[in-house]
This record gives C-alpha cells, structure tokens and sequence, in this order.
C-alpha cells in the first residue's frame, strides 16, 4: 500500500483534526493553570519552614509524582463518579476530567519548579522589602515573584508541551484530541502512514508556535544590565590625544 498524499492533505485541512488539535492544547492550558495554582501553594508550604505546612505539600508531591498519569485520569472518570454522585452529571465531561486529571500530576512536578524559582531569589530581597515597609503579600507579588518568574519560565514552557503530548493519555476515557482523532480513522481506513502523518505535522505546528511564545516571553522578562562607562577627566582626554596611556 503506497503513501497516498490526497489522504494526507485532506486530513490536514480536516475539521476532525482541526478539533482534536484545539482539544489538545485546551486540555494543556487548563491543565497547566490549574497546576500552577496548587503547585505554587504547594511550593510555599514547602519553603515556609513550618511543619504544619510542609508536611502536607510533600505529602501531595511524593503522592502524585509517584502515580501514573494515565492511572489517574481512569481513577478520574471511572472511579471517582461511582464515589461521588456530583460527577454523574453532564458536567463532568472527559475533557474536565483529563484537565483536572493531568492538572493534579503536573502540580507536583510545578511545585519542584516553583519552589526552586523562589529559592533562587536571594535571602536579601525580601528582607530589603521588609524593612521598606511592605507586608508579606507585597513582598511576595512585587520583590520575590518578579524575579522568580524569569527562572520559571524556561521548564514551565517546557512542561506545557510536555502537557500538549500528554494530553493523548485521554483517549483512555473517550476524549477526542488530536491524536485519537487519527486512531480513529486509522481503525476505519487502515490509513495508517496518512493519518499518523497528519497528526505528526499537527504537533509539530503546535510545538513550533509554542516554542515561539515561550522564546518570546523569556526575552519579556529577561533581565537587561545596562553598564556605562565612566567619563573621562580633562587629564585623560588629554593623554588619550598625546598618546599617554
């Protein structure tokens, strides 16, 4: 069976696909907003130096860095409607699932990033915010959070497309993203070389655009040293005309 390119350009134009890659990187965005938000909870406890709080945020990383994504998302929409009556109700569709699903794993791994991005601000800073007179909040959203965002930035991108790739793990619990939208015609046609093809170019659109934003962001936040030299004396002017070093 030969590669027959009026398939494969039909599927990259088609609207099934067009669909399936916008479900992708819904799932990935959702995902990583809501992994963001308990990541950098969990981030703070674990830096706080109180055991009350510590304990629960390593507990939570330990727990969901060590469960597999795609056990997760079938405890998510197998398991967890049969304990919980809320969940049966249309509502609860696949794409929530698998956004809160890989939302939840991907916060543990958040956490670490986060928590790095806040220890690689220096002791002094806050301490200097303190002794102007700013409060803990402030401290944090206008000296701590400003610097640590430009160390965060780099592998947070990475893990949105990391999260873009994941999101196919949904196809275990019926959502039709980008990648089970090629499966399917695969298992209708057994297209396979066409199908995969088109769902190959998809991702690699996808991951280029990405890629771009993150660079684009990176250089929003980077930080820019700008040094000027000092002037000169009368005396050195002068030595530089008469060649005196």
């Amino acid at each position: 069976m030969l590669f027959d390119p009026n398939i494969f350009f039909a599927q990259l134009v088609s609207p099934d696909y067009i669909k399936g890659a916008a479900l992708s990187v819904g799932v990935a965005i959702v995902s990583l907003i809501l992994a963001t938000v308990i990541g950098f909870f969990m981030a703070i406890g674990r830096t706080s130096g109180k055991t009350y709080l510590q304990g629960p945020a390593h507990l939570y990383v330990w727990f969901f860095r060590a469960i597999p994504a795609l056990l997760v998302l079938l405890i998510m929409w197998n398991a967890l409607p049969q304990l919980i009556p809320a969940l049966r109700a249309d509502w609860f569709s696949p794409f929530v699932a698998a956004s809160v699903g890989l939302g939840l794993v991907e916060a543990a791994f958040m956490s670490e990033i986060i928590r790095s991005a806040l220890l690689s601000v220096d002791d002094g800073q806050p301490l200097a915010g303190r002794a102007l007179g700013m409060s803990p909040a402030k401290v944090m959203l206008k000296v701590v959070l400003p610097q640590a965002i430009r160390i965060a930035l780099p592998p947070t991108g990475n893990e949105f497309i990391g999260l873009v790739k994941y999101s196919s793990l949904a196809s275990v619990i019926s959502l039709r993203e980008l990648l089970t939208t090629a499966q399917v015609g695969v298992n209708i046609t057994f297209r396979y070389a066409e199908y995969y093809a088109a769902a190959i170019v998809y991702y690699l659109v996808i991951v280029s655009v990405l890629s771009v934003l993150q660079g684009l962001l990176e250089k929003r936040f980077a930080w820019t040293s700008k040094t000027t030299k000092p002037k000169k004396t009368a005396g050195a002017v002068l030595g530089d005309k008469v060649g005196i070093s």
